[in-house]
């Protein structure tokens, strides 16, 4: 059965990855469906397509060897060039359109995209119908991630939920802050089962969800259909395979064996070079290999090994050895204890 539906799409599990610019790329996609994520959508897609020849946009909209649906988030603040923006992605293969109004950085707000559409509730509204509208007949459902409001005295998310359902959005994700709340503090649940109570559409649960018990307690609280993750799979892209197995069974799975975290973390490396090539590959696998070192308790200078390399023959050649070390701790402790 499955947890819940976004348009024509069953979506089989609770949890799902959120997007997030500088790590949801193709590889890190891939690897969270791996571990369980039942959805995860693209970095943030700018609606202004005279930018898409950028190297970074076409990688962007790259989705080769990714599992359906495959879903495309978008950015913008003018309703027809969000609409175009959307039908050439859903003739380049996107299967949900997911709309971003709950981006907090300054560069984005600035342009009055992200949360700051958030402090005008009848432009929120042309652009979401005129979306629904753009994608009509495709068979392609339209999503909302979004915020609570633009702060703590114009805490909106209900009337923007609302606005949501009447405008044909299929699903909601709601991070549980203000925009002037960033990530700081704890994010507000009351609200978001506020939220929940007032739409029939599927709602889900994103911020501070830090483990599996994290998130039973949350769905308990919400009555949401499922919990977005986002920093928490920095590093561990496996907390998927481990909340679903909480939430659907009541238990937590075993531990994944530390030689079946070293092959998850190689082919994550691996899956970067190839896809961003030399010089990005190298950077990029920097920012992924600082949160993976956390696992390596036996080397804490793990990190500043990661980060000397020039080459990514010689990165992966520290991160294999480094690894592989940890692993062989465990054998030596087993023998030991045997």
């Amino acid at each position: 059965m499955s947890a819940f539906r976004i348009g024509r799409w069953e979506i089989p599990a609770p949890a799902v990855l959120a997007p997030m610019a500088g790590v949801t790329d193709r590889p890190f996609r891939i690897l969270a469906r791996q571990q369980g994520a039942a959805l995860a959508a693209s970095e943030m897609i700018t609606s202004d397509t005279r930018l898409w020849n950028s190297r970074k946009s076409r990688q962007r909209m790259n989705h080769e060897g990714e599992p359906e649906p495959r879903v495309v988030q978008l950015a913008g603040a003018e309703p027809e060039a969000l609409a175009e923006a959307a039908r050439r992605n859903v003739d380049l293969g996107a299967q949900v359109i997911d709309l971003n109004m709950g981006c907090p950085a300054k560069k984005v707000c600035n342009r009055l995209c992200g949360s700051a559409l958030l402090q005008d509730e009848s432009l929120v509204a042309r652009i979401l119908e005129a979306v629904v509208r753009a994608v009509d007949g495709t068979d392609v459902p339209v999503t909302l991630k979004t915020r609570t409001g633009w702060d703590r005295a114009h805490r909106n998310g209900v009337t923007v939920a609302r606005i949501a359902e009447a405008s044909g959005i299929a699903a909601l994700a709601i991070h549980g802050r203000t925009r002037a709340d960033f990530y700081e503090g704890e994010a507000e649940y009351d609200t978001i089962r506020e939220i929940r109570e007032a739409v029939r559409i599927p709602v889900v649960a994103n911020g501070d969800i830090t483990d599996p018990e994290k998130a039973r307690r949350v769905l308990a609280h919400t009555g949401a259909a499922g919990v977005m993750i986002g920093r928490a799979a920095h590093g561990a892209p496996w907390i998927f395979r481990d909340i679903n197995a909480l939430l659907t069974t009541g238990q937590r799975p075993a531990p994944l064996p530390r030689a079946s975290l070293r092959a998850i973390v190689l082919g994550h490396l691996q899956a970067i070079y190839a896809f961003h090539g030399e010089e990005s590959g190298l950077r990029i696998a920097r920012k992924h290999l600082g949160w993976y070192g956390r696992l390596l308790t036996h080397a804490p200078d793990a990190r500043a090994q990661f980060m000397t390399p020039d080459s990514t023959a010689a990165q992966f050649a520290v991160a294999e050895s480094l690894f592989d070390a940890w692993v062989d701790e465990t054998d030596v402790a087993r023998q030991a204890a045997g």
